[in-house]
């Protein structure tokens, strides 16, 4: 067992507390979205309401724009944090029974990027894996 040593309930112990910050992010992310909106409406407009629709301001259209290029990163940092703490438990679980080299794939597995589909507009994925 070169190169391993690990304690498995330490492992568990720490994603357990990585599990806790990942549902705290999840609120955070949830408020960031309700709280960007809020701004944007509050921001106002240079002129009159049109009939119709909401009119939005330059700063409302920064703000829509900024988390329309940000929704992304933002989503990324959960499905990276997921990605890490399942390949943390693939990869002791392996170490466990004794499989090193299993071990070992799904560490580097869990080190790949992972992907974030976004909704297009109509409400359907990317698609891409």
């Amino acid at each position: 067992m070169t190169g391993w040593d690990i304690s498995p309930s330490g492992v568990s112990s720490v994603t357990s507390l990585v599990g806790l910050a990942m549902d705290d992010l999840a609120k955070d992310v949830k408020a960031y979205g309700r709280n960007v909106k809020s701004a944007a409406a509050s921001a106002g407009t240079l002129g009159e309401a049109s009939c119709g629709s909401d009119a939005t301001g330059p700063i409302g259209a920064a703000l829509a724009l900024f988390a329309q290029e940000t929704a992304q990163d933002v989503l990324f940092l959960g499905a990276r944090a997921a990605k890490s703490v399942n390949g943390a438990h693939e990869a002791t679980t392996f170490y466990v029974i004794g499989d090193l080299h299993m071990a070992t794939i799904a560490q580097f597995r869990s080190l790949a990027a992972p992907v974030v589909d976004l909704p297009r507009v109509g409400g359907k994925q990317d698609g891409h894996k």
